[in-house]
């Protein structure tokens, strides 16, 4: 990178750096399937995915307040099952992360799972040592909220238009939308470029390595 347009990435996880969408949609599928409540569609699994957990069950199962707490004993069960065999991070990621740290580049993670989930998997993904930073649901608000983005910001010391935010989702864009700082889509996770435009996004791009181009 022989010139950078920003000092801070800050880059959601799941269906971002993260290959798990397919897993977190199964896991809520087979936990309603258990419990014998309606199914989620993959549709409005993928529309929820960057909430926090306290926001996505009565989304998508409204109607069974009484079994709240075991559906999410169960997503927790059949989400570290499926996890045996670890997400693997999209192609690319490990090159571009390092590329920008080399440059200098503060590195951050803004992210709907819990501060456990995502210790654990920044272990298991050895990646963590890249990230100066981190907010997730446990920390501030749920997206599309901006509270993670400007807390962020004020921890790093890092003007809101040296900063940007990656996200698959059009959660992650409209939360960057509303801390007033740029952001770039990817079209590999949960949804498709047509609906990360609606937000307005300086890019969309539809694999990492593209990224680079735009920071």
């Amino acid at each position: 990178m022989n010139s950078r347009q920003y000092d801070l990435v800050i880059f959601d996880w799941d269906g971002t750096l993260m290959d798990s969408i397919a897993k977190i949609v199964t896991s809520l599928q087979s936990t309603a399937q258990e419990l014998r409540i309606p199914i989620p569609t993959e549709e409005s699994v993928r529309d929820i995915i960057g909430l926090s957990m306290q926001q996505v069950l009565p989304i998508l199962f409204a109607g069974h307040q009484v079994l709240f707490d075991d559906i999410l004993v169960g997503y927790k069960k059949h989400y570290l099952a499926l996890e045996t065999v670890p997400s693997p991070l999209f192609y690319g990621v490990d090159v571009l992360l390092k590329q920008l740290a080399e440059a200098g580049v503060t590195l951050a993670i803004a992210t709907g799972k819990g501060r456990s989930g995502l210790e654990r998997v920044l272990g298991v993904t050895g990646i963590g040592h890249y990230f100066a930073a981190s907010r997730t649901a446990d920390d501030a608000k749920s997206k599309p909220h901006p509270q993670m983005l400007q807390s962020l910001l004020t921890e790093l010391e890092i003007p809101a238009h040296r900063a940007v935010m990656i996200g698959d989702s059009v959660l992650d864009l409209t939360m960057a939308n509303n801390a007033g700082i740029h952001c770039i889509g990817v079209s590999y996770g949960a949804h498709a470029e047509a609906k990360l435009r609606e937000q307005s996004p300086k890019a969309v791009v539809h694999c990492a390595s593209q990224l680079l181009a735009h920071l």
